[in-house]
């Protein structure tokens, strides 16, 4: 597991994919510090990362990546760490849809494609 803070490739992210589970990263995104920390095994230990890192749970989503995917399908909104039903997201999904804005823009920004 990493945090990247910069720019990761699409190509480390494809080697990443192929090692854990064939065709996806899993991804949690800060939307605060607008970071991301990619390669584990489950949201929950990019999550713990992040926030020994400090970064705030509630600031916290999981995606999953799809390197392979040209089109805007290769982010996937779905993570058990997504249900907060006390910020008002009771789904494993992302229902707020200017959060899902700022995951795609800090996405975009951090993986070079």
């Amino acid at each position: 597991m990493k945090i990247v803070k910069d720019k990761i490739t699409i190509g480390e992210l494809k080697e990443m994919a192929k090692e854990m589970f064939g065709n996806l990263v899993k991804v949690v995104v800060d939307v605060e510090k607008e970071i991301i920390a990619v390669n584990g095994e489950l949201h929950s230990d990019e999550e713990e990362l992040l926030i020994e890192n400090s970064s705030k749970p509630k600031n916290l989503w999981g995606i999953n990546i799809y390197p392979e995917i040209k089109d805007e399908n290769w982010i996937e909104f779905d993570s058990v760490i997504n249900l907060k039903p006390h910020f008002g997201n009771r789904t494993r999904g992302i229902d707020d849809p200017k959060i899902r804005k700022k995951i795609i823009k800090i996405v975009n920004k951090l993986v070079a494609r």
